[in-house]
Formats: C-alpha cells, structure tokens, sequence
C-alpha cells in the first residue's frame, strides 16, 4: 500500500461521501452489517455522522472516517460500547468495496488503537466479528489480535443466529 491513511473524527460534510461507500459496498457489507441495506438514505447517514460528532464530544464512543490525503472516503473504524469501569471497548471497522484488499483497514486500525491506549484510558479492546467474516478476521489478525473464543448465536444478522470470533487487543501487549 502506497498512500497514507488518515483518520479523523466525522464532520457534518461526510454524510454524503458516507451514503455513497455503504451503497457501494451493500453486497460486501449487507450480509455482516443489518443497517447496510439498498436504500440506506440521505437522512440515515447525516444522522449517523451527526450521532458521532455529539458522542466523540461527549467522550462516549470515538468514530472515525479512513481517508486519504486527499480527502476521500474510504470507510469507518471506531470505539464503541465503551465500560470505563474495565477500561475496555468494541473496535469496529468496514470500508467501501472500493478500498479493500490493499492493507488501509489494518492502518486505519492500528491507528484508533494507538488513540485507544494513548488518549481514550482503555486497556482492552474486543473485535467481534461473525465467523464467516473472513475479511474481518484477516485484519484482527494482521493488528497482532489475539483470537479468544468463538462465542456461539451472539449475532442475529437478517433474523438469523450466527457464531462469532473474538479477538482481543490489550494495552499490555500492544508493541504498535
């Protein structure tokens, strides 16, 4: 990979670029994301970037946009579901169809980790993904991820139960 990742905090201006990617990327992200759907709107995705700002603010989840230099959307990786008491989180991520397979995902990532244990106070991030998400999987493990369990029907994705991988990054053993 040539280019160099950049991830930001969403600003009001990224719900457009956002539309676009999740329609782009409705036949990779649909069977693993229930929210990415054909008509995903305007009105879904201003409320999404709106949501972000207020909780980054708020210091409740940290979601970010993966761009270029340039400025293009290329995805999201964050921080949510944030126990302060066990200083732990979920790490998400997904990029457009466009974007994948060159290593942004696994950049963008080590990226939000840094700010994890440098800036947000955690010490424990999981990464859950379903066990047939094997793209996933593949950049958990390229992080340096240990993989925990598989934690049985703990998704329901389009009204089906489905097993998931868990991967774990501690503060502890983060090298970056």
């Amino acid at each position: 990979m040539n280019e160099q990742i950049v991830v930001r905090p969403h600003r009001p201006e990224d719900a457009e670029p956002l539309r676009a990617a999740v329609l782009e990327s409705v036949g990779e992200l649909g069977p693993w994301m229930p929210w990415c759907h054909p008509g995903y709107s305007q009105a879904e995705a201003y409320e999404w970037v709106t949501s972000c700002e207020r909780k980054f603010r708020e210091g409740t989840e940290f979601e970010f946009v993966i761009s270029n230099p340039a400025g293009d959307f290329l995805g999201v990786c964050g921080l949510n579901s944030i126990n302060e008491v066990y200083r732990l989180a979920n790490l998400g991520y997904w990029l457009r169809t466009s974007a994948t397979g060159r290593g942004i995902a696994t950049v963008a990532v080590r990226q939000v980790i840094e700010f994890a244990f440098r800036r947000a106070n955690l010490g424990r991030l999981e990464i859950v993904c379903a066990v047939g998400n094997k793209r996933s999987q593949r950049v958990a493990e390229k992080v340096g991820a240990l993989r925990e369990a598989v934690l049985h029907d703990r998704f329901v994705l389009h009204g089906q139960a489905h097993d998931a991988v868990l991967y774990a990054v501690l503060r502890s053993r983060w090298g970056g």
